[in-house]
């Protein structure tokens, strides 16, 4: 198996690591479009990494209208096999202030405009969502919040609107009673077509605000979210630093459950998949489709 590559999907300041070495800007075409982005390369102390901006540099994409697909069959493409979603939430829980970090381990949709997978007519396949993001990439996200000393949750559930509006305070309340922990817009599909790709996946949402539920919070303002971002900017950087050398020394990476989920997912019949829908779907699925006829 070739050498484990760390893909970060968040803001565009992640990247600004001391010590990373051969940059570089790369463009990827994937079937299902452009992502949001050019990608950012470099290597970190023999450790290859990836960043996609999720929203485009400036922030230009809104979250209905991100690429999901595009996002991650690209970081597929140039050889991911790990992939650290970082993205700004708002607090559904009193003990989960502004500058906590929830390592997420449960999602709950509340998206409507948006596709979720990369199959359909002429090849379908079914995946387990049960438990929707890596354990074992979760672990070492979560060593590396400790050795850092952020303030930080293992585990808890996100609750993914539509966006782009904040929610209702009706609507934050229900959230709540739900036992959600955090409430954002981006992480699903994202988290679902990165197990359809057989990508570890893990998930940390960084609180910014109380959302409007809290009595002292009753509004979600951009400019406090950005403030809080910034605040959180340089723990997000080093966390990104010491998962990347944790993942190259991992050896259990390649046998990891998430790599080899498509093994039992397919359920058309090999007679009936659609041609052109195979040839779509190589660079995500290859490793279980018929190879390409030769010549």
């Amino acid at each position: 198996m070739s050498s484990p590559l760390l893909a970060i999907i968040g803001g565009s300041g992640l990247y600004d690591l001391p010590g990373l070495a051969d940059t570089r800007w790369v463009s990827v075409e994937t079937p299902w479009g452009a992502p949001s982005d050019q990608i950012f390369r470099g290597s970190l102390h023999g450790a290859e990494l990836a960043f996609l901006p999720r929203h485009g540099r400036g922030h230009r994409i809104p979250p209905s209208e991100v690429n999901y697909r595009a996002n991650i069959a690209a970081l597929k493409s140039l050889g991911a096999t790990d992939v650290l979603s970082l993205s700004a939430v708002g607090g559904l829980r009193a003990d989960l202030p502004p500058g906590t970090f929830v390592v997420v381990d449960q999602f709950i949709d509340r998206t409507t405009q948006r596709v979720g997978s990369f199959f359909g007519s002429g090849l379908v396949a079914h995946v387990s969502m049960a438990h929707p993001v890596c354990s074992r990439l979760g672990r070492h996200v979560l060593a590396a919040l400790r050795g850092q000393g952020v303030p930080h949750e293992h585990g808890g559930t996100y609750l993914c609107i539509e966006g782009p509006q904040f929610s209702t305070l009706a609507e934050s309340q229900m959230y709540r009673s739900w036992n959600c922990s955090v409430v954002g817009m981006t992480n699903l599909p994202e988290a679902k077509l990165a197990r359809e790709a057989e990508l570890c996946y893990a998930s940390v949402g960084m609180v910014t605000d109380f959302d409007c539920w809290h009595p002292a919070h009753d509004a979600v303002t951009v400019d406090a979210v950005i403030r809080m971002l910034l605040g959180n900017a340089a723990a997000a950087r080093t966390l990104v630093a010491g998962l990347a050398g944790a993942i190259t020394a991992d050896i259990e990476g390649p046998a990891c459950g998430c790599r080899h989920v498509l093994d039992h997912a397919l359920i058309t019949a090999p007679e009936a998949r659609d041609p052109a829908m195979i040839e779509r779907l190589r660079g995500i699925a290859g490793r279980v489709l018929a190879p390409p006829p030769a010549g």
